[in-house]
């Protein structure tokens, strides 16, 4: 979940390559924050019996799930730890994520702009957990918190709201500049909105509880430091009852024990499972999600040997993606197919055919070129394996390679300073909008923020900065699938695969897992023992 500028979000550790959010063979490399001594607790009854309690009958047992990312934030909105609560079904925004990256209802049931700037929404009648009304009141409050937040939710970095009560139901919002990707941004779970009582003012500030003071289906009425938490059915829940009467969670951080708690039957959903551990599971036990995730070879553009167009199309040649997904990834990923994968559905039937492409360089050409420097980094297990696969997929095209692999946070500022001639990373392609245009601009275009390939290309920056303003769903990915064929004409990124997840449940047993390439859903009110 989460969005991934490198690794796993989006410009440092947490926003650029970290490894925040990243499940591997082994597990995950997330660094943990010190939640404090206390546990979280909320005094908020029991819907459906005490954890442990099974019940009777089919919708009537609750739920078991080991989860990969122990709490960093003490459960605040306003970083990571939100999509653990998305993916819980605690927490709601205005809008949510269809499969085609569009904004559809959630507490809003609709909205339309109100000049260049200028957006309504009109608010469902939904109450918060602790019982009061989802109002224009309590968006204002939310959006405007959010906004407030040091750090600010990376999905408001570019971008300055005005929130405004237009009635009790009616909420008017103006941004700074036109901005068509409004109603995606409401869907980030950053944005959640949450009751008057979830802020809390203290000497360090206001700090932010969701916990009994969100609107989904469940509630989180305990969380025991980085261990576990507790959640309770919603019985006010505005879309209807959650299926299983609560769920209890563990926070498991190493993959193998995840598998093993899936495979031995002491839980019934497990979140993650590493690759290494997916032979070991039953089939009926193994879901893999196709991701936003794209493992890119970017080349350096400004200076060395891949300065040269012709030598940047002999490396792209030389790559061979099937091999990858089959050695390194054991067929648990996807070819590479453009910068946007099988996780992005639209992108197949909107992509064009590369513009421009220079002819390869041939193997004498080639072997003039000086050593190039190859260099990925050590949070993500696979890439390092990748590294070596395309080392020796250049070689035999008659490159000379050497190798250069580190812990990401040693490298970022290297690699974005260009003193790598290649860079290998995971990256999210969709970032925090659920929309490539961001992830586009940032990573290729002259003035862009993570420029690693160093491409400066008019044509490139016309074509993405047409897909920023492109308004209308189909007008946007026709756009932004342009933009893709000249980037990758230039041969300035060489896509290598596409990552799956897998999620880990008895498909016999567990009914109604959402399994979402946006990894903003996992559990939902459906999700249940069969």
């Amino acid at each position: 979940m989460s969005s991934e500028s490198s690794p796993s979000s989006q410009s440092s550790p947490s926003s650029t390559p970290s490894a925040r959010r990243n499940p591997t063979r082994t597990g995950v490399r997330r660094p943990l924050l010190a939640l404090g001594a206390a546990a979280l607790l909320v005094p908020v009854a029991a819907c459906g019996g005490s954890p442990g309690d099974s019940g009777s009958g089919s919708g009537d047992q609750r739920l078991r799930a080991v989860m990969a990312f122990p709490p960093a934030q003490a459960m605040s909105p306003y970083g990571d730890d939100a999509v653990t609560l998305s993916r819980l079904s605690v927490i709601e925004g205005l809008t949510r994520i269809d499969e085609d990256g569009a904004a559809v209802p959630a507490l809003a049931t609709k909205w339309r702009r109100d000049g260049d700037k200028g957006w309504e929404f009109t608010l469902r009648d939904a109450r918060f957990q602790d019982g009061g009304a989802v109002d224009a009141e309590a968006v204002v409050r939310s959006l405007t918190a959010a906004q407030a937040a040091s750090p600010r939710p990376r999905v408001l970095s570019d971008v300055r709201l005005t929130v405004e009560a237009g009635g009790e139901r009616t909420v008017r919002v103006t941004t700074d500049e036109a901005d068509p990707l409004l109603p995606q941004r409401f869907a980030n779970p950053s944005l959640a909105i949450l009751s008057e009582a979830a802020y809390e003012k203290g000497a360090k500030g206001t700090q932010v509880n969701p916990a009994g003071h969100a609107t989904g289906p469940y509630t989180l009425t305990k969380v025991n430091g980085a261990v576990s938490a507790t959640l309770e059915r919603n019985d006010t829940y505005w879309g209807g009852k959650a299926q299983a009467p609560g769920v209890d969670v563990k926070f498991v951080a190493d993959g193998t024990a995840r598998a093993n708690a899936l495979r031995t039957g002491s839980a019934d959903i497990a979140e993650y499972v590493p690759v290494a551990q997916v032979s070991l599971l039953e089939e009926k036990q193994i879901h893999e999600v196709p991701t936003a995730r794209t493992n890119t070879l970017y080349l350096n553009t400004g200076r060395g040997a891949f300065a040269d167009p012709a030598i940047r199309a002999a490396a792209r040649a030389a790559i061979d993606s099937k091999a990858l997904v089959d050695g390194v990834y054991e067929g648990r990923a996807d070819t590479a197919r453009g910068l946007l994968g099988p996780g992005v559905p639209w992108a197949a039937d909107a992509r064009e055919a590369p513009e421009g492409r220079a002819e390869p360089a041939g193997r004498a050409e080639v072997a003039k070129t000086k050593q190039i420097v190859l260099a990925t980094y050590t949070n993500r297990p696979e890439l390092p394996e990748v590294a070596s696969a395309v080392q020796q997929q250049l070689e035999a095209r008659g490159f000379t390679v050497k190798q250069y692999v580190r812990d990401y946070a040693q490298m970022e500022a290297d690699a974005l300073a260009g003193r790598y001639d290649a860079f290998i990373q995971a990256r999210n392609t969709l970032l925090d909008t659920a929309d490539p245009v961001s992830y586009l601009g940032s990573d290729f275009t002259c003035e862009g923020s993570f420029n690693i390939s160093q491409l400066c290309d008019q044509g490139v920056d016309e074509a993405v900065a047409k897909a920023a303003g492109a308004d209308g769903l189909t007008a946007r990915h026709t756009a932004e699938m342009r933009a893709e064929a000249k980037i990758l004409g230039a041969d300035a990124a060489v896509p290598l695969v596409h990552e799956r997840f897998v999620q880990g449940f008895d498909s016999g047993k567990v009914a109604g897992v959402a399994l979402d390439p946006m990894e903003r859903r996992l559990i939902t009110a459906d999700t249940r023992l069969r």
